[in-house]
C-alpha cells in the first residue's frame, strides 16, 4: 500500500499532511499515518482550522471552560488551535529527534487578515511561538510585501517559518532572500543557526485553475494542449531558483555556520480538475530536499497508485521555460495570474478565519453559564 510513498520519501522528498483536528490527534490516526504512511510533518491553515472546529468533535469541553471564563472569541480561537499544533508537535517529535530538526514539524498561520501588516505580523507570530512553545513548530506567514520584512525579523529572531502563499518566481526569489537576510540577522545576534529552519511554500494546483480558465477562453488547440502544464512549470522554475541561491557565495558563508537550507515545499497539491490524474502534483514533482504537503485524499492516492520513476523536476527547466513563453505568447499574463491568486488567496484565509470565528463566537454563547 505504501511502497509508493516510501520511494517518494527515498528520493528526497519529506511527505507532510495537509490537515489536522482533534478527533485525528485523539483516535491515533495522525500517529498511524507517521507510523504507517511516511508521514513527517504536519501543515495547517484557516480554512483546515475551520473544517476540523465547526464540524468537528473533541471541542466541546474545551469551548465549555473558555465560556465560563467568558474570554474572547479571538483568544478562545488561538488556545484551541494552539492546543491542536502542540499535540501534534509533541506526537511528531520523535520524527523531529531522528532528523535533526528538519522535519516532525507542524504548522501554524498568523492571523490572516494581518497579511499586509508587518509590524502586526511579526508580533503574532513571536505571540505564537511563545503559545505554542515546541521547538518543532513553523509560524507561517504569507508571502505578501508586507511579509517579507516580517520573515527576516522572525527568522532574525531564531523563530523557524513556513512562507505561505508563494505563486509566483519573482516572490519566492524574494521570499528566500528575505530568510538569508533573516540568518544574517541571527547570526549578528550571536544565535545558533542550526536550530532554525524554514521551508517555502509554492502553491501549485491553483496556477493550473486559473492559467486553465484563460486558455479554454482562448479555445485554440493550441491553448488546448498547453492545458495542465503551466503549475508544473512554474513549481520546476522554482526549484531551479532555489538550486541556484542555495549554492551561492552568500548561502555558502551562511552554511559554513550550520545554516539549514529553505526548503522548497509543494503545496495546494490536490488536483482540482477531475481530468488530471490524481497524483499529478505528487508524481511529477520528485525533487531531492523538498516538501510535498498533501490533503489526505492525494495522500491515499499517492499511496495506491502513485508512480514514482525518480527526480522528475532537475533536467526540464527549458521545456519549463518553453511552456510559460507559449501561454505568454497566447496573450495570457503570468504578472496578472500570479498577482490575482495571491489577493484570492489572502482574501480566502481572511474569509475562513472570519467564518471560524463567528461559528466559535456562537458556540461560546450557546455554552456560556447561564448567570444565576
Amino acid at each position: 500500500m505504501t511502497d509508493a510513498l516510501k520511494r517518494l520519501s527515498d528520493e528526497g522528498v519529506a511527505i507532510w499532511l495537509d490537515d489536522l483536528s482533534r478527533k485525528r490527534i485523539t483516535s491515533g490516526n495522525l500517529a498511524e499515518l507517521i507510523d504507517q504512511s511516511h508521514v513527517v510533518g504536519v501543515t495547517t491553515n484557516p480554512a483546515i482550522f475551520q473544517k476540523a472546529i465547526s464540524g468537528g468533535e473533541g471541542y466541546e469541553q474545551q469551548l465549555t471552560d473558555l465560556a465560563t471564563r467568558k474570554v474572547t472569541v479571538e483568544e478562545a480561537l488561538r488556545m484551541i488551535t494552539t492546543a491542536d499544533v502542540r499535540d501534534a508537535a509533541d506526537i511528531l517529535r520523535p520524527v523531529y529527534d531522528r532528523t535533526d530538526g528538519q522535519d516532525g514539524r507542524v504548522s501554524i498561520e498568523v492571523d490572516p487578515r494581518l497579511a499586509h501588516n508587518t509590524p502586526a505580523t511579526i508580533a503574532e507570530a513571536k505571540q505564537l511561538a511563545w503559545l505554542v512553545d515546541r521547538p518543532n513548530t513553523l509560524i507561517k506567514i504569507p508571502a505578501t510585501k508586507a511579509g517579507l520584512p516580517a520573515i527576516t525579523e522572525v527568522i532574525g529572531k531564531g523563530i523557524s517559518v513556513n512562507v505561505t502563499l508563494i505563486f509566483s518566481l519573482e516572490r519566492y526569489r524574494e521570499v528566500m532572500d528575505a530568510y538569508l537576510a533573516g540568518l544574517e540577522k541571527a547570526k549578528a545576534a550571536g544565535l545558533d543557526l542550526s536550530l532554525i529552519h524554514s521551508v517555502a511554500s509554492f502553491f501549485v494546483s491553483r496556477v493550473d485553475s486559473e492559467i486553465d480558465k484563460r486558455l479554454d477562453a482562448v479555445g485554440t488547440d493550441e491553448a488546448k494542449a498547453l492545458k495542465g502544464k503551466a503549475a508544473l512549470a512554474n513549481a520546476r522554475l522554482a526549484y531551479e531558483a532555489y538550486e541556484e541561491v542555495f549554492s551561492s557565495d552568500r548561502w555558502t558563508a551562511l552554511e559554513r555556520v550550520g545554516a539549514n537550507k529553505q526548503r522548497p515545499l509543494w503545496a495546494s497539491t490536490g488536483v482540482k480538475d477531475p481530468a488530471y490524474k490524481d497524483t499529478l502534483y505528487v508524481d511529477d514533482l520528485v525533487a531531492p530536499n523538498t516538501v510535498n504537503t498533501m490533503p489526505e485524499a492525494t495522500l491515499e492516492a499517492a499511496a495506491d497508485h502513485g508512480r514514482i520513476t525518480g527526480d522528475t523536476v532537475r533536467g526540464t527547466y527549458e521545456q519549463a521555460r518553453a511552456e510559460l513563453d507559449a501561454v505568454a505568447k497566447l496573450g495570457i499574463s503570468y504578472d496578472d495570474v500570479v498577482q490575482l491568486l495571491e489577493d484570492e488567496g489572502v482574501e480566502k484565509f481572511a474569509a475562513s478565519w472570519n467564518d471560524l470565528l463567528k461559528s466559535t463566537e456562537a458556540e461560546l454563547e450557546r455554552l456560556a453559564p447561564t448567570e444565576a
